[in-house]
């Protein structure tokens, strides 16, 4: 269960951090949206560019987004099929490859369409720093860009490579590895996070509290769960809600809500009465609760769902796309 959770937050969450949107040298940012059960691509301003007509549709990555008709493949900025749909699974470009999967083995492809690296792994993960994290008969290694393993699977879990150090468990404990496999912070934590602004959420005793990169523990183990700092804030669980705390351990926005999410663009998504809303850096409502599902804000906009239905809203609330469109 660690394995999957891990890599479908690699693959498809696509990173919280980046956010929903991805900009087009020439286009600007595109949102993926739906109406009448087909996706298609809008503008911050809420303009169709891409008519509605996926099955679905990712985010854009440069000037190719995943959308699936049948199958998976790319589409540009223009709506036109750029890869033919071929795959079942598909993932946005990230350091010039993609993650594709076909018959149940996951290989890479480069923005013409071609094999760089041919499908062959139970799972993987795409690139960070040069190295992806792929699965081979239960374990877990690291290939470079033209497929050559240069870490050997042997790892029960893996993470991506951030700030130069990748989580790593062995013997049902975390430690963390450079790029040549080493252990630079011994296996010995419960569970590991990725590291982000120099420091990392690691769980010890059912536990979590967070290292620096030499291993220290600089806020001791104390939360039921914990997610990453991101411009000196990370939401915290403590008695079965989340709050904030600052990188002194400090709590900032008391533990108030069911669940939560890291800032972006000044706001973080916060579920509170079975509906999400945004809070500021103040724990202020700036979105009051509203919303089914929630997601961060990225290039001044954040998708919301109401139902079934997929929208999009700016800071002040105010839809730039309704869901009952």
């Amino acid at each position: 269960m660690r394995i999957m959770k891990c890599t479908i937050i690699s693959r498809f969450l696509t990173s919280a951090v980046v956010g929903l949107a991805a900009v087009s040298a020439m286009a600007g940012p595109l949102f993926p949206f739906v109406s009448n059960n087909r996706w298609g691509y809008m503008d911050k301003s809420g303009k169709q560019v891409i008519g509605p007509q996926f099955e679905r549709a990712q985010n854009f990555s440069g000037d190719l987004a995943p959308v699936r008709m049948g199958h998976w493949g790319y589409a540009n900025t223009s709506g036109k099929i750029i890869i033919n749909p071929q795959f079942d699974q598909a993932t946005s470009f990230r350091e010039g490859l993609a993650l594709v999967e076909l018959d149940h083995r996951w290989g890479y492809i480069n923005d013409d369409g071609k094999y760089v690296v041919n499908p062959q792994f139970d799972e993987a993960h795409s690139f960070y720093s040069g190295l992806a994290a792929v699965e081979s008969a239960h374990r877990w290694g690291y290939i470079d860009k033209s497929g050559k393993l240069v870490i050997n699977p042997q790892f029960e879990t893996a993470g991506d490579f951030s700030e130069g150090l990748a989580f790593a468990e062995t013997n049902d404990r975390f430690g963390y590895i450079d790029s040549s496999g080493k252990f630079i912070i011994n296996p010995q934590y419960e569970d590991a996070r990725s590291f982000y602004s120099g420091m990392a959420a690691v769980r010890v005793n059912r536990r979590w509290g967070y290292i620096d990169k030499s291993g220290k523990m600089v806020i001791n183990p104390q939360f039921e769960e914990a997610q990453f700092f991101v411009k000196g804030l990370a939401a915290v669980r403590i008695n079965r809600r989340w709050g904030y705390i600052d990188t002194t351990g400090k709590i900032i926005i008391n533990p108030q809500f069911e669940d939560a999410g890291e800032f972006s663009e000044g706001l973080a998504r916060v579920k509170s009465g079975r509906r999400w809303g945004y809070v500021d850096k103040q724990g202020n409502y700036a979105i009051n609760p509203q919303f089914d599902e929630a997601k961060s804000f990225a290039d001044g906009l954040a998708q919301v769902h109401l139902g079934r239905k997929v929208g999009y809203v700016k800071s002040d609330g105010k839809y730039v796309w309704n869901p009952i469109n």
